[in-house]
C-alpha cells in the first residue's frame, strides 16, 4: 500500500518489520492514554537503571497505559507504557502491545 506520494504506509507494525518497510510511514497504532497490554515477557535491555539486564521488567498480561510516543532509528514507533502496577514506565514496539477494551 502507498500514500499519495507513493511513499509505502504499511498497514501494521508487524507489515513494516517483516518486509523491511519504515513504520513511521504510517500512523501510530496507540495514542497517548490508550490503554494496553503486553502480549509478551519484556526483559531489560540494561535500559531500565536498578533492574539487572535480562529481568523481566512486564510480564504478558500487564496493562498499562500509553504516555508518550517517540520513534526509534528513523523506523519504528516507540510506546512509552506506564504500568501504574509496577510503578514503572518502559518503552516497548506496538507489536508488544494489544489495546484492551475500556471498562
Amino acid at each position: 500500500m502507498a500514500n499519495d506520494s507513493g511513499v509505502p504506509t504499511p498497514e501494521t507494525a508487524d507489515e513494516a518489520e517483516d518486509d523491511g518497510g519504515i513504520e513511521i510511514y504510517g500512523p501510530p497504532l496507540f495514542g497517548p492514554g490508550a490503554k494496553v497490554r503486553a502480549n509478551i515477557d519484556i526483559r531489560n535491555d540494561g535500559t531500565m537503571p536498578g533492574v539487572a539486564v535480562g529481568d523481566v521488567i512486564v510480564t504478558k498480561g500487564d496493562i498499562g497505559y500509553v504516555r508518550d510516543i517517540g520513534t526509534f532509528l528513523q523506523r519504528f514507533y516507540i510506546y512509552a507504557v506506564e504500568f501504574v502496577d509496577r510503578g514503572s514506565i518502559v518503552g516497548m514496539r506496538g507489536r508488544e502491545l494489544v489495546r484492551e477494551a475500556e471498562q
